[in-house]
């Protein structure tokens, strides 16, 4: 039998989910942990103590309904205490937890359903007047028509269980009494066995995200990892016990996650969600701001630079905002701790200064691979990610300069989105640019631009591309132009812009088959 007193008192030891539930509860009691302010609503609010004892009454029920060490469960809610609680629950139960994203859609979702071979999802019923019953019966027409709710899928084979709440829920749909009723059968001193197997080895959860030129992939990451980020990213807070701090990103992603949810959780803080959270602004990576969407941090806030899904959030960090010249993120100065970076050539070669190559990591905290994915497509053999990011050095500092897939090879030369767009940025009338490259016989690729107007100008190209010869090599100037407005830039579900779709745009708007 397990020895109970290795629990951690303090959060911040904590080396596997469990634990960590376990600590906050002891450390903060009835502090207010998670309150979701909802229009024309009450506010809902749960305790760090209840955080505990009701997903320990949640997770009780899931083992006693078949789910353990390895489960691949799923789950679709907004921030607040529910995904919190969902989390926490499957996590305990040793299962894998696979938070999905509130804005998918049909068909991502059956992909996304297909992918991670989960055998049970648990769903909230309506957000922002959505019915995720609904979708799944929309993605799934077998759902509609079952006669159990015992599953037997074709496009999902080992989907077994759905699980949601409200009136008229489909036969092939439980109710959460489903999992609450049995509870009762499986004692707290089972749990605490149950938790006292799951090991910093043991994986956690599984994020699906998105590139900006890619379908999702699912991201592992194991308990151990995962605490050692927590621990690390709360000392980096400027947060602590009983204040407050707003979740405005997704929780189903590694910026909620890691940067808000878990991070509050481990110093105390009372994590604030709305019922929807911020993301489609046009603050994404891989575009150069415009000065009025330039965010703005308080006094002691650490500029992250560069993170990841597979690195579970930042792993870098600068003294400045923007380096002159580099508008894209803020410079790799400091390297979280667990991780090493490198810039090599596409021989695996160290870049000289000065010279681009695409930035690598490594590291403890890095995922520990992609599923169904060869470890082959996206590791070297040493073991460093090979990012798709494109960095150059200056000194001990490492530059962003854009996505590999991203740059531009336009009659045998090289050319970064980010400079043009920068420079075009500078340009009176212009708000934001988006430079892309299109197929060219000639050429190879064509480097053209959709534009952004500032409110009131009407943009003359010629002018413009007048004062880019006088700014850039001729060879990195756009040949076209289009102008388009802010609502039409195509963002990607992940909060990134989708230049596949602006390339397709440029493509169409141009008459270029």
């Amino acid at each position: 039998m397990s020895s109970k007193c290795d629990i951690p008192r303090d959060p911040k030891l904590a080396t596997t989910f469990p634990q960590f539930v376990r600590a906050a509860a002891t450390a903060y009691g009835h502090d207010v942990a998670i309150k979701l302010k909802q229009e024309g609503m009450a506010e809902q609010t749960i305790s760090f103590a209840e955080l505990d004892s009701r997903s320990a009454e949640l997770s009780r029920g899931l083992l006693a309904r078949g789910v353990g060490k390895g489960t691949r469960v799923g789950f679709i809610f907004g921030n607040g205490p529910s995904f919190a609680l969902m989390f926490a629950a499957i996590a305990r139960t040793g299962a894998i937890a696979v938070p999905i994203s509130t804005l998918i859609r049909s068909n991502e979702l059956v992909r996304v359903l297909r992918q991670s071979d989960v055998s049970g999802v648990i769903v909230q019923r309506t957000l922002l007047g959505k019915d995720y019953v609904e979708r799944f019966c929309e993605a799934l027409p077998g759902l509609a028509e079952a006669k159990s709710p015992d599953l037997r899928l074709s496009e999902v084979p080992f989907l077994r269980w759905l699980v949601s709440s409200g009136d008229s829920l489909p036969t092939a749909v439980q109710d959460m009494d489903w999992i609450t009723s049995a509870a009762a059968t499986v004692s707290d001193d089972l749990l605490k066995e149950v938790e006292s197997e799951i090991y910093p080895t043991d994986q956690l959860l599984e994020i699906y995200t998105s590139g900006s030129m890619a379908l999702p992939k699912g991201v592992k990451h194991n308990h151990g990892p995962t605490m050692f980020r927590t621990h690390y990213l709360s000392t980096k807070s400027i947060v602590g016990r009983g204040m407050e701090a707003p979740a405005t990103l997704p929780m189903f992603w590694v910026g909620g996650l890691m940067m808000m949810l878990l991070t509050n959780w481990e110093v105390g803080a009372t994590t604030i969600c709305a019922e929807g959270t911020s993301t489609n602004s046009r603050s994404a990576m891989g575009s150069v701001l415009a000065k009025e969407d330039m965010p703005q941090f308080p006094e002691g806030v650490t500029l992250w630079a560069l993170g990841m899904t597979e690195t579970l959030g930042p792993y870098s960090y600068g003294d400045e905002l923007r380096a002159p010249g580099y508008p894209l993120c803020a410079p790799l100065d400091h390297i979280a701790d667990g991780y090493e970076v490198r810039v090599v050539d596409e021989a695996g070669n160290a870049v000289a200064e000065g010279e681009p190559g695409e930035i690598q990591v490594r590291g403890y905290p890095l995922t520990p691979g992609l599923h169904k994915v060869e470890q082959s497509v996206y590791f070297e053999p040493d073991g460093f990610y090979r990012t798709g990011d494109m960095g150059l050095r200056e000194g001990k500092r490492i530059h962003f300069v854009g996505r590999n897939g991203d740059m531009i090879k336009s009659a045998s030369s090289n050319v970064s989105p980010a400079e043009v767009e920068l420079e075009m940025q500078q340009i009176e009338g212009v708000h934001s640019a988006f430079v892309v490259g299109i197929p060219d016989q000639e050429r190879g690729q064509l480097v053209v631009a959709a534009v952004v107007p500032r409110d009131g100008f009407e943009l003359n190209f010629d002018d413009i591309q007048q004062q880019l010869r006088q700014k850039l090599s001729g060879f990195k100037v756009p040949r076209e132009y289009v102008a388009i407005s802010r609502d039409e830039v195509p963002m990607l579900p992940s909060n990134k812009v989708a230049r596949r779709e602006i390339a397709t745009m440029m493509i169409k708007r141009l008459g270029r088959s």
